[in-house]
């Protein structure tokens, strides 16, 4: 047995901006309008609403979404009166209107249905419409059912989640990726590429996110020209990041996600990037422990890893592993010292890791000498 949920609905390809005018009438009158630090990208989207008679506001999200933000972004939307939330930007922005579309309805206290940090009760009520318009290629938040919210209380990141926070409109157009820079491009595509390794070698991985997480794959090996600014190679990064999301809202993730969250709680450093530096260890030491104690059947999806990375199909698991090694160098990705993490924060980073949310759908458990290894590998 096994369930599959996504967004409502899904608009693909290059010029699909203009499609959010006719959907955008059908959800109301007044948008609240999410966006990165910058509300200026969002001008296209404002015009199209305009045009099309719908009244919108911004609210801008600097960096991380923290508890604190949303807060306030709801208290704005309330105030505005608005009937729908679109999320425009990166993961941190489609995040954030995922939450505050849900909070908007709900009664209580956002840390009624947080995890981890508070009482992780459903939701009650239906958000409110949610349309969510990425614009870089990696988190797949577009057609997650989850927002990753910082506390900084508790210096930690930790999920709202529900199904009915599937966005009910995502468009995705490969165009508003075009302006990316190389390290952007880079660090957002290896988060993508993670969420199609991770969820492909899930204990929760099933036939349908095994397709999706194979086709992505295939298209995330064109991040290296996405990265020299080919315009097809942006739209297989596009498809790659889509089916990420897709994979990991419904087969979960693994360990380089359960040590991102404390990372991203602890220390300034952005999430794609912390992907990009654990992502090879985490392979290697998941695929040793796997050999040693694991189930059999998820031992040889490393090597079906390394087939579809390589495009051998004689690739052994190691391959893979060097594959995507040499990928990291290629793309400059900096080792997590880079954002003052040392040897004195294993301990608590480690402990934080072993109890997230994503760490439960590692295919292996780790001990703690294990998760010590990776965290230390990837300095």
């Amino acid at each position: 047995m096994f369930e599959f949920a996504t967004a409502g609905r899904i608009i693909f390809g290059r010029g699909t901006l203009k499609e959010l005018a006719p959907a955008a009438v059908t959800f109301g009158k007044r948008a609240i309008v999410v966006t990165g630090k910058s509300t200026e990208r969002a001008e296209p989207v404002l015009e199209l609403l305009r045009k099309a008679g719908v009244e919108a506001r911004t609210f801008s999200i600097s960096g991380e979404p923290n508890i604190s933000a949303i807060q306030d972004g709801v208290a704005k939307a309330r105030e505005f009166g608005a009937g729908f939330v679109i999320g425009f930007g990166g993961g941190s922005a489609i995040d954030a209107a995922k939450a505050i579309a849900a909070l908007l309805t709900n009664p209580g206290d956002i840390f009624d249905y947080l995890e981890v940090i508070g009482k992780a009760q459903p939701l009650k009520n239906t958000p409110l419409p949610c349309i969510a318009i990425p614009t870089t290629a990696g988190t797949g938040a577009e057609v997650t059912r989850n927002a990753v919210l910082l506390s900084p209380e508790h210096r930690v990141k930790v999920s709202l989640r529900h199904p009915m926070m599937l966005p009910r409109l995502a468009i995705v157009d490969p165009a508003l990726t075009d302006s990316l820079s190389p390290a952007v491009t880079a660090s957002t595509g290896l988060d993508a590429l993670t969420q199609l390794i991770e969820p492909y070698a899930s204990a929760r991985a099933n036939p349908l996110t095994d397709s999706i997480c194979l086709g992505g794959m295939k298209r995330a090996r064109s991040l290296r020209r996405a990265y020299a600014n080919d315009p097809a190679a942006r739209e297989d990064m596009c498809v790659a990041s889509l089916f990420g999301g897709m994979a990991l809202a419904n087969a979960g993730l693994g360990a380089v996600h359960g040590f991102a969250a404390p990372i991203g709680g602890m220390f300034d450093a952005p999430h794609g990037a912390v992907c990009a530096a654990l992502l090879p260890h985490a392979m290697e030491i998941n695929l040793r422990a796997l050999r040693q104690r694991g189930p059999a059947e998820i031992k040889g999806r490393f090597e079906d890893v390394a087939r579809i990375l390589t495009d051998h199909p004689q690739a052994r698991a190691e391959e893979g592993i060097a594959w995507v090694t040499d990928l990291c160098r290629d793309l400059q990705i900096p080792g997590l010292r880079t954002y003052g993490i040392t040897e004195a924060h294993a301990d608590q980073l480690c402990d934080k890791a072993s109890v997230s949310s994503s760490m439960k759908a590692n295919p292996v458990v780790l001990t703690k000498e294990e998760l010590r290894e990776l965290l230390m590998r990837a300095l």
